[in-house]
């Protein structure tokens, strides 16, 4: 367990990668947007390297606190949160659709607060150690590309300009730094029932953007034996990278 500015220190250093891969993500989306069948490819890869993180780093990790309680009271708080921003999200977009504006702000509303919710976990993992902190790392980095390229053709879908698109991406992506810092400060040398709280929070997020997002989403192209393979080597990739 780091302590606080060692932690802020380590999480700075994380964070850098998700950052800048929400900002590539846009650029891809900008200058060479994939087409369906490459989209899903990634989000089958995304949703497999985030279950490996879920099952092989947050999850043991939860156990490891031995807080049994506090674990429950996250999990469900998590849930709560996840299943609240999922229906906020579908109100406000179905709102911004009759009204016709250009900027959809539930969608941005409910990306932001799942950003900082990634950056939470990346401060976390900051702060219970370095390889936690990397595989977690690792795995938001992949699925905040995704996010990046995907929020990025929604907006000009929308009607936004792509500069437009491409700066609100970018600070939507900063509030994935914003949640690492604050999170590596607040948990650097906190309790175990904290800890145990904040990392079934997490728990509860990553399997509700795996199951409810990312392959909801990918499953919408044809299914193919390679698109589901897709998913077991993204699983594959962190489980061997956090066995190194």
């Amino acid at each position: 367990m780091m302590t606080g500015p060692s932690a802020v220190a380590q999480a700075a250093v994380f964070v850098a990668f998700p950052v800048a891969a929400a900002i590539l993500g846009s650029i891809i989306a900008v200058l060479r947007p994939p087409g369906p069948k490459a989209t899903s490819a990634v989000q089958h890869f995304a949703a497999g390297v985030v279950m490996a993180a879920l099952a092989g780093e947050v999850l043991p990790d939860l156990r490891n606190e031995g807080s049994l309680p506090w674990a429950i009271t996250g999990f469900v708080v998590g849930t709560a949160i996840m299943l609240a921003l999922g229906a906020l999200g579908r109100a406000l977009e179905r709102k911004q659709e009759s009204s016709g504006t250009g900027l959809p702000v539930g969608f941005l509303v409910a990306v932001g607060i799942d950003l900082l919710l990634d950056g939470l976990l990346v401060g976390l993992g900051a702060a219970l150690g370095a390889q936690q902190g990397l595989i977690l790392t690792i795995a938001l980095t992949i699925e905040i590309l995704f996010i990046g390229l995907s929020v990025t053709i929604t907006l000009i879908r929308n009607g936004l300009s792509r500069t437009r698109a491409v700066a609100i991406t970018t600070a939507l992506g900063l509030l994935t730094g914003v949640g690492a810092l604050g999170g590596a400060a607040a948990l650097g040398g906190a309790s175990h029932q904290v800890l145990a709280f904040v990392l079934a929070v997490g728990a509860a997020a990553l399997l509700y953007l795996v199951v409810e997002e990312l392959l909801t989403e990918a499953h919408e192209h044809t299914e193919t034996a390679f698109l589901g393979a897709m998913f077991f080597l993204g699983f594959l990739t962190i489980y061997v990278m956090a066995g190194l």
